[in-house]
């Protein structure tokens, strides 16, 4: 059974009532539900509240959800909107931690081999250039507009296909693409003195 099936049958089963297999989807995506939001907002104490808001919402609505998209591509909508309107209330600005870049696993638990041990064949030159580019990297993130932002951390940090961006962001596939082109044109503009690239290549 595909993941998306047995999400499904959870789904069902808590439409239906069922508190504990909704409490199953909640156990399941949890971590990745609290990593996103904590790329999004700076004070560590407010992730989880933000994150429990999120499920609550989603418990909420979920007779509304008809499964035209994966359950975790509307949750993770969800996550963004409570985030989002969390740091509104606080009139925070939207950011993406140095961290946020250091593993994109579902784990979670792993680290970036750079920041702790020097693996073979890399000199201490090597691994500070690296943390100088990765440095680049989420500060060019960080200057992006909210739109590119949002659209090149969906791809290349969550991992989530251009259809489920689409989604998540609820614009056309088109957009999407073009967004994450500017993204992608806008750091390499930033990391090309670093890696002395030609204009055109890019990250």
């Amino acid at each position: 059974m595909s993941e998306a099936d047995a999400d499904a049958l959870l789904v069902e089963r808590a439409k239906r009532g069922d508190t504990r297999a909704f409490e199953m989807l909640v156990v399941k995506y949890q971590r990745r539900i609290e990593r996103l939001i904590g790329r999004m907002v700076r004070d560590a104490d407010l992730v989880q509240d933000v994150a429990q808001e999120s499920f609550i919402r989603a418990y909420r609505a979920l007779p509304q959800f008809r499964g035209e998209s994966a359950f975790y591509t509307w949750l993770y909508r969800i996550a963004v909107n409570t985030a989002k309107k969390a740091l509104v209330d606080l009139k925070r600005d939207v950011v993406l931690p140095e961290s946020a870049l250091a593993s994109a696993g579902d784990d979670g638990d792993e680290t970036s081999r750079a920041e702790n041990e020097l693996s073979d064949g890399e000199t201490p030159d090597a691994v500070l250039a690296s943390k100088e580019i990765a440095a680049a990297v989420n500060a060019a993130i960080e200057a992006l507009s909210e739109d590119l932002r949002q659209a090149i951390t969906l791809r290349e940090i969550e991992g989530l296909s251009y259809e489920e961006i689409s989604d998540v962001m609820n614009c056309p596939i088109g957009t999407v693409r073009s967004r994450i082109f500017r993204a992608r044109e806008a750091i390499a503009a930033r990391l090309r003195p670093l890696l002395d690239t030609r204009e055109g290549e890019r990250w």
